[in-house]
Parts: C-alpha cells; structure tokens; sequence
C-alpha cells in the first residue's frame, strides 16, 4: 500500500537536508509547471538534492513507499513533461550544476544535469570547442532536461539532436540503483540503453552525470537575414537551398505575426513590411562556407527576397538571431496567454501545412504565429488566446490539437523536440497502433514496473485521456476528501 507522501518528509530531510526540502504550500507552488503554463499541479513536496547519491536515496525511498516521483530541470520544458504528481516527490536538480571535466583530448565534457546548456559551449570555448545542441531557451534549459526531452535546436538540421552528443549517462533507475551507459568512447557494444534512455521524459530514471561531444568551434561561420513578402516566398528559398545541395547549419522562418511580437519585445530591427523572415547559417571550412554563402544568397534573391542583410562579425550575428531566440517569450508582448506546439512534417509539406494553419486560425479567430525550424520541417506554431475570456483555452486548445492533425495527416510527427509529457500523451494512438503503444509500455515497464517514475507521461492512460486538459476549475475529488490541497 503506497504510504502519504508526507511520511517521508521527515527522511527527506535527512537525505537533503532542511535546505533541500520545500514543504511550504506556497513554495510548492513555484514548481507548479514547466513552461507550459497550461498544465499545472502542486507538488506533494519538493526537493533538491546536490549529488547522485542523494538523488538515488531520494528514488530508493519513493519505491520502497509506493510514492511517485517526477524530475524536474531547470523548468523550460514546453509538454508538461515535468508536470508535478500532486501525492509525489518532486526532484529538482537545478543545484548539480558542476562542470566536471572538460577533456578536450576526447572531445568530451562531464557535467551535472543541473548546468545550463550553454555553460558547456563556455566552458570549452577557450580551448576552441563548442557544444552543438542549442535550445532557444539555452542560456537558461539545463542539460539534464535536454536529456530527457532529447532537445534540439536551430541548428540540429546539420548537427542533429541531443542524442547525436551524448556519449555516456550514470543513471538512477526507479528503483534506486545508480548504473552507467555507455562513456567517453564513441560508441558501446550491446542494445542500445543510452540512445533508449535520451527522450525518455524521465519514464526509465534521472540521470545525475553526462558526458556529452564537444566539437571544434568552425573555422567560418557567416549568416544571412532575408525579408520575403510572403510565407510562400520564404519557403521557396528554403526548398531551393537545400535542394542546391548546400547545407547550413541553421535555417529558420519567423511569420509577420512572431516578428511582430519579437519587435515589441527586444527591438530585434527585422526589415519593414516583411511576411517572412528566413535566417540562414553556414560554417565550417572558410572556402566552402564563402561558397555556400554566396550561393545561398542567390536562392533567397532569386526566391523574391526584397531585402538581405549579412552579418559582418559576431554582434552583428547575435544581432540577427535576437529577434529568433527570444520569440517565444516575445508573443507574451501580444497576447495574454499562448500554446507553443512543436509538430513535424516533410519539408516538402510545409507550404500546404502552413497555408492550412492559416485558414484554421482564420475560421476559429484563434491567432497563430508560426516560428520554424524551416530545414527540417520542425513547426513551432504559437496558438495565442485570452485566457480570461470564457472558452478561450479550450477553443486554442482544440486548434493546438488540430494542427497536430494536419502534421500526422502529411506524414509527419507530434513532436520534434519538445517532447509529449501530458500535453500530447492523448494524440499518441493517432500516430501508434495499440500494438505500438503496448510494446512501448512493455519497455517502459521493464525499467520502472510499479509505475512511479514520472507517471502519467508520455505513454496514454485512461485517467489522463478521459479529462480535459489544462488547470482544473471545480474541486478535485482529493480536495473533497481533505487528501489534498488547491489553490
């Protein structure tokens, strides 16, 4: 019988000190979401343990009681896949955030999963490295989180995803036990528990140590901002670059309706008048990346750019990205509330998929601004609502899902880089058969067979499938028993 997760609190305490268990209501409160503010719950109780040791006594106690308990990183995620369990532990390791080595004879680094992705690029710059996964959110995402969510990118087109970079784990398991995937060597013989663990969304365990690539910082890097009049202009380009065979690193579209919002938030200066704006990133030998360059130029030009600016040094570069990295948070300048989704399509689709998003927001008045990783077909579209006005969230909810639709139904995924969580775990039997989904679960359960680790994530439940998303406006059943509190 699974004990009250107020029974622990007292072990809690020796494991984490006083300092490293958060019991006050109100405190709970802070850890409440991650960046999808949609989903929300109260954790049982909080704790931040500082080492792996306290991480895995923390997980032994949480099995040996029954209790739950969900991971939780520096609390950008955009799935709901650090949602708290109301009757569980919640593990925040935000303070293992040590830089444990950085070898550049391997090309490795060794870092808690407390450290914030781009530490580790600043840790190996001076020794001429860089760390290739890059996060809008990078300055502030932790690399335990990248982990789980297996995180991309702008510039995962070239470089690809977390799970590209990721050599080796110590991992907790759920039930307590502290083991090692694979390590500083390029790959490891065996089934492949590392690539299987990165994008779990804390389902199979926590990982407490990560050795991740490092690569040597390009010998060039140039950059382009394009201005096109339409969506349609932009996309052009990009099908045109790519189809040119040149590769960037980064190739990335903003609709007037985010550069809007990114103007109003950080000034970012984009061109005037401008529908789409396309960011193009080379690097790499300085010959081939001048050569790319100027042949990349040519595309958006002959595509209808109406104007084109090139970064002349790194401020200049910093500057065309600002208005890109900071979109996100920048719609909050035009819209109270907002969903950011994270589907996938063949970048062949993205014209029909984009003009269909369109007319989605037009017949339902929902406004979307769409902010893309336009290589690789990686759709960010920000469903923007008043969540004060009644039926507001559940009609952006309804267009967030229907654009998930429109992805499946071109061949393409629920997410690319953010992950499921809560937030999607009910579209998953729209991309899975049962068989699928039972194979899943299978696995999942040869990892953690009572359930407790991050539950209710990832894999659909009848509970979590048979309630409406979002914050729950009546009382809770657990409320009414005096079980449980809401704010």
């Amino acid at each position: 019988m699974p004990q009250p997760v107020t029974a622990l609190i007292p072990r809690l305490r020796e494991i984490c000190g006083d300092g490293g268990v958060i019991t006050d209501p109100n405190r709970r409160r802070t850890y409440e979401s991650d960046g999808i503010t949609y989903h929300a719950a109260t954790p049982g109780v909080v704790v931040l343990p500082t080492s792996t040791e306290q991480v895995a006594a923390v997980v032994r106690l949480c099995a040996e009681s029954g209790v739950p308990f969900v991971p939780r990183g520096a609390g950008t995620g955009l799935s709901a896949g650090a949602l708290p369990h109301s009757r569980g532990v919640l593990i925040v390791t935000s303070r293992m955030r040590r830089i444990l080595e950085i070898d550049t004879a391997n090309e490795r680094a060794v870092v808690q999963p407390g450290v914030a992705n781009l530490e580790v690029t600043r840790a190996a710059a001076p020794h001429g490295y860089y760390y290739a996964p890059d996060p809008s959110s990078q300055q502030v995402c932790s690399v335990g989180g990248n982990i789980a969510e297996n995180s991309g990118g702008a510039h995962c087109l070239k470089y690809g995803f977390t799970v590209n970079h990721v050599t080796g784990l110590e991992v907790v398991t759920p039930q307590g036990e502290t083991v090692r995937l694979g390590g500083k060597a390029a790959d490891a013989p065996g089934y492949d528990l590392l690539g299987a663990f990165v994008g779990s969304e804390g389902t199979l365990g926590i990982a407490t140590e990560i050795t991740v690539r490092l690569l040597r910082a390009p010998q060039k890097v140039r950059t382009l901002l394009a201005a096109f009049e339409s969506m349609d202009a932009g996309g052009a380009a990009v099908s045109a670059i790519i189809s040119a065979g040149v590769l960037p690193a980064a190739v990335e579209m903003m609709d007037v309706l985010s550069i809007e919002a990114a103007e109003a938030a950080v000034a970012c200066g984009y061109p005037p008048g401008a529908g789409a704006v396309l960011i193009v990133e080379l690097d790499g030998p300085a010959a081939d990346v001048d050569a790319q360059f100027d042949r990349a130029t040519q595309l958006c030009r002959d595509a209808g750019a109406f104007e084109i600016r090139t970064a002349a040094d790194a401020d200049e570069r910093a500057r065309i990205w600002k208005g890109r990295k900071s979109a996100f948070a920048a719609v909050g300048r035009i819209s109270p509330a907002y969903i950011v989704q994270d589907g996938v399509v063949p970048r062949t689709a993205l014209p029909e998929v984009l003009r269909r998003i369109a007319e989605l927001s037009a017949d339902s008045g929902i406004r979307v601004a769409n902010v893309f990783h336009a290589g690789d077909g990686n759709l960010h579209p920000l469903v923007l609502f008043d969540d004060s006005a009644p039926g507001a969230s559940d009609k952006a909810a309804e267009v967030s899902g229907k654009i998930l639709d429109l992805c499946i139904e071109h061949g393409g995924s629920i997410t690319g880089e953010h992950g499921v969580g809560v937030d999607k775990a009910c579209q998953m039997p729209e991309m899975f058969s049962p068989a699928d989904l039972e194979t899943m679960d299978l696995f999942r359960s040869a990892f953690d067979p009572h359930g407790i680790a991050n539950p209710e994530k990832l894999l659909p439940t009848p509970r979590l499938c048979g309630e409406r998303p979002g914050v729950r406006k009546d009382v809770h059943p657990l409320v009414a028993e005096g079980a449980a509190e809401q704010f």
